[in-house]
């Protein structure tokens, strides 16, 4: 018989997450200072950390493999979050832990393509604007950006476009994400179009791509781990940002402190972190993971299993409608003829949601549930009901959101695609009623 054992929660750890850069400009974690205080610590320490006795002697600043893949201890990520990769960090949340309105730090997922900076200087860091689009070629100083530029907040949902991959037959290739890559942040910076106004766009900018600090993973300085970008007229929209502040504190580290762009309504993956430069380009942007099969899909529909040439696919500009249910964990007991409350998110990258609704009948009905306001555009609204079952038994509460255009989240799987993007299939959690 074998026995899994996980690392708990002590003082240590919640030490080790209060550990953060020596700017003052700065309160995010840094996973390299985390790593070098680990590989200095005592032997008892580490395993205090392990929760067992370390029984050879460690090689000298070794540090565990049990805590070198750890995201609680590295980035201070809640213990129950999902590790689905550590080269680059690909990290998920439960549907449960997703239940606050603004999504806290230690509670949002992380999505990686390459390596996190080793070392940031705020003070020397510059955001240059360049290419074919723009009359001049300008940088700013996050000094700059901060004084220069109006600030402005906006709750913002991120997606990862492959959020429910898992359920897609045959599989697709990638993480294995099941429903919890989504957050939705309060985020504080510049609007991406004021920064454009202040450089002038030329009539030919067509598309921005940004450039960020983050490693290949190689660690082949010339090689971009991912270089996306977006049309220029999400570029201009109110609530494209680049933002220097989440949940009013400066951006954690593993969520792309100093400097990230927000795009929100497109997949998560062109909101690029570490941000270092933008691109205004005359052409849709050519940089890393911006060609296909990389967050595109077929023009058309395919059978599951086709391969589709390369010249076949789009890039996906639009997340689809969605929801999840929050509350309760999946796997609930009630009693009979007791209500059942449930809550959770819907979301869409039209300009809101109009309605969400439950079944508990495997879609046969669907009743309305109270569906909240979002705070601005591209957040996310919360819904609740309170759910009656006729008789004791095993039920599945299904939730389903309808955007403004009338779109509907479908009942089963969509669009099979080679990626296993855009997967808005309706969320649905068991219940035992005894």
């Amino acid at each position: 018989m074998v026995i899994y054992w996980l690392l708990g929660e002590n003082p240590i750890i919640w030490y080790l997450s209060s550990i953060a850069f020596e700017s003052t400009h700065m309160n995010a974690f840094d996973p390299a200072k985390r790593r070098n205080f680990l590989k200095k610590a005592s032997l008892g320490s580490l395993a205090a950390l392990l929760g067992t006795e370390i029984v050879f002697a460690l090689p000298k600043n070794y540090l565990p493999v049990a805590l070198e893949n750890d995201p609680q201890t590295l980035f201070g990520k809640h213990k129950d979050l999902i590790l689905r990769n550590n080269l680059p960090w690909n990290v998920e949340s439960p549907a449960h832990l997703l239940d606050d309105n603004v999504t806290p730090d230690e509670k949002m997922f992380i999505r990686n393509n390459g390596l996190v900076p080793e070392t940031i200087d705020v003070a020397a860091w510059t955001l240059t604007i360049n290419g074919e689009g723009v009359r001049r070629e300008k940088s700013y100083t996050l000094a700059e950006l901060k004084s220069k530029f109006p600030r402005h907040t906006y709750h913002l949902v991120l997606e990862c476009g492959g959020n429910g991959r898992s359920e897609f037959y045959p599989p697709a290739e990638g993480n294995q994400w099941e429903v919890g890559a989504v957050s939705c942040a309060e985020w504080t910076g510049v609007r991406l179009k004021d920064i454009l106004d202040d450089v002038g766009i030329k009539s030919n900018a067509v598309y921005v791509g940004y450039h960020g600090a983050d490693l290949h993973l190689s660690r082949d300085a010339s090689k971009e781990a991912i270089s996306r970008g977006i049309p220029i007229a999400k570029a201009l929209e109110e609530e494209t940002l680049l933002a220097y502040q989440m949940n009013g504190k400066d951006i954690p580290l593993v969520h792309g402190h100093p400097l990230r762009l927000i795009a929100s309504g497109f997949p998560a993956s062109v909101s690029g972190k570490w941000i270092t430069a933008l691109s205004v380009r005359d052409r849709v942007h050519d940089g890393e993971k911006m060609a296909p099969p990389s967050y595109s899909i077929p023009c058309d529909p395919v059978q599951p299993g086709t391969e589709v040439p390369k010249e076949n696919m789009c890039i996906i500009e639009k997340m689809p409608v969605k929801s999840l249910i929050t509350y309760p964990k999946s796997g609930a007991m009630i009693k009979d003829k007791t209500l059942l409350s449930i809550r959770g998110h819907a979301w869409t990258g039209e300009t809101k949601v109009s309605k969400a609704e439950y079944s508990i009948d495997f879609g046969a009905t669907w009743t309305p549930c109270r569906l909240q306001q979002a705070k601005n555009r591209y957040a996310w609204q919360d819904f609740e009901a309170k759910v009656s079952f006729p008789q004791k038994g095993y039920y599945e509460v299904w939730v389903k959101a309808t955007d403004n255009t009338g779109e509907s989240q479908p009942m089963l799987t969509p669009g099979w695609n080679p990626k296993g993007y855009l997967n808005n299939a309706c969320h649905r959690i068991a219940i035992k009623v005894v």
